[in-house]
């Protein structure tokens, strides 16, 4: 499997903690051998284990979404450049990433009430952690949009952690590149960025 063993991480509670942080994630299906890609909001329910997520009904992926069709998500992390000018010892430039490849199968979720709770379940992760926003069942507007989308899950069959970073180099240059990663990616994602280093 790519990339080399100490790039990937079998840790599914680290790439939940992904999920939950980045879950502007990217859908994959294929339709008559052409890979199809539709970048939405997806979300991972601790209860049942899936993840969940509507997709317009007018998207022409939505042919390959039936049921026990197979998908692959990809979630990304942060990401940097890291220049040799970070390491203390003598290294060539490379890319450093957090990267989690989810496969699993879909069911559809075609009861416009199951999908407005879908759609609810999505705004109220979303808003963590004020909920300055709460969308409410009998919403007008959601009343419309769930005639629209196209609900459904996805049963996880397959986790993949694709974390890149620095770990082949010596301890002080891999806390160089991990500086370098908080820098790029602001102060907003530095407990993140901490906690994927952890052991």
């Amino acid at each position: 499997m790519y990339p080399p063993p100490y790039h990937q991480t079998d840790d599914i509670q680290k790439m939940i903690t992904v999920i939950q942080h980045y879950p502007f994630g990217m859908l994959v299906s294929v339709l008559n051998g052409k890979p199809l890609v539709t970048h939405i909001p997806i979300i991972y329910n601790e209860t049942s284990g899936k993840l969940v997520a509507h997709i317009d009904k007018f998207n022409p992926q939505v042919e390959t979404l039936k049921d026990g069709a197979e998908v692959t998500v990809v979630f990304k992390g942060p990401d940097a450049y890291i220049s040799p000018s970070v390491y203390a010892t003598a290294q060539l430039p490379t890319w450093n990433y957090i990267i989690v490849h989810i496969t699993g199968t879909i069911t559809l979720i075609n009861d416009p009430e199951a999908a407005k709770e879908t759609m609810i379940a999505m705004t109220e992760f979303l808003e963590r952690p004020d909920h300055k926003f709460i969308l409410e069942k009998e919403n007008i507007k959601m009343q419309h949009f769930v005639n629209y989308i196209q609900a459904f899950d996805i049963t996880i069959t397959n986790w993949e952690g694709k974390f890149k970073l620095s770990q082949d180099k010596y301890e002080q240059d891999r806390k160089n590149a991990k500086q370098h990663l908080i820098k790029k990616s602001g102060d907003a994602a530095t407990g993140f960025i901490e906690a994927m280093y952890k052991a």
